[in-house]
């Protein structure tokens, strides 16, 4: 089997043309280079270079065509030297995140890939969108390596999560609703509305935003249409089928004859979190996370 020692030692021959230059540059004894490159011949089963006392040393054609490929081998052997180095400290890798639609809205998400691809340029990134529920799952599974979701007052075993990103909420509604023209919307103009939430299997989630914003508002809020995602939501919203409250950012989130209003006399943050696995082996990962805890300034949760 040819190793990448008795390539070094043939590539250094072949650029010398000289046993005993290529074995001054290599540092070993002339008749330890001969040996070496005879037996990487004899293991080829074919002779690579033509030896004379009184002329420099030349290539067959043999040596010639497996010079250009012994030149790429080591190459790629340099390169993947090098990428297990940078692995090894978090340089290099692959780091698949799942997220949820207002990580993208907010800026949340773009922030922490934007600093972290200044310092870690050769770390490949996948991103896929994704429920919250579905994340935690795919963490467990090894789909995903980060999530960024709503936060949960419990998480799966595990699954650890910190808050990174704060927003307050917006109504979003048709701009033919009769809300649409307030000028101050209340959190009891919003009774005997039909709304529109995302909403999975669970007793967490947007559900106690609903809850929070009745309360307030001295009514009992009806969930009328459950939906997977915001973008989702806001289009029944724009086309009249009720109102969706929303995370601020996704006010971003502009189409044909929707509008936001802000609730005037309602403050509940919502959030969202960093989740990764508690025992992360990648360092790559590793580094990902601690960038960006370190850029959201939070402590973990």
């Amino acid at each position: 089997m040819i190793d990448a020692r008795q390539l070094r030692y043939f590539t250094a021959v072949v650029e010398e043309l000289h046993f005993a230059r290529a074995a001054d540059r290599l540092d070993i004894a002339q008749s330890a280079l001969s040996t070496q490159i005879q037996r990487l011949e004899q293991d080829l089963g074919v002779r690579l270079l033509n030896r004379n006392k009184r002329q420099p040393v030349t290539l067959t054609d043999a040596g010639r065509l497996f010079h250009a490929e012994a030149v790429a081998a080591l190459r790629h052997i340099e390169r993947a030297d090098q990428i297990g180095r940078l692995a090894a400290r978090g340089l290099a890798g692959i780091v698949r995140i799942g997220y949820v639609a207002s990580g993208v809205s907010s800026g949340a998400l773009s922030g922490m890939l934007r600093d972290f691809r200044l310092s870690h340029p050769n770390v490949r990134i996948d991103v896929v969108p994704m429920e919250t529920p579905r994340q935690f799952d795919a963490l467990d599974g090894g789909e995903i390596d980060i999530g960024i979701a709503r936060p949960r007052r419990q998480y799966p075993p595990g699954i650890v999560a910190t808050i990174v990103h704060t927003e307050r909420l917006m109504v979003a509604m048709a701009d033919t609703h009769p809300l649409a023209t307030r000028r101050k919307l209340m959190a009891r103009d919003l009774k005997d509305q039909s709304f529109i939430s995302p909403q999975f299997d669970e007793d967490e989630g947007f559900g106690e935003v609903l809850s929070a914003l009745g309360a307030a508002g001295g009514f009992s809020a009806f969930l009328d249409y459950r939906v997977r995602d915001f973008i989702s939501g806001l289009s029944l919203a724009s086309a009249g089928y009720g109102v969706a409250v929303v995370p601020e950012s996704m006010s971003h989130f502009t189409q044909p004859g929707l509008c936001y209003q802000p609730i005037a006399d309602f403050e509940y943050p919502v959030h969202l979190a960093l989740a990764s696995r508690r025992r992360e082996l990648s360092p790559a990962v590793r580094a990902f996370v601690g960038a960006s805890l370190a850029r959201s300034g939070e402590a973990p949760t």
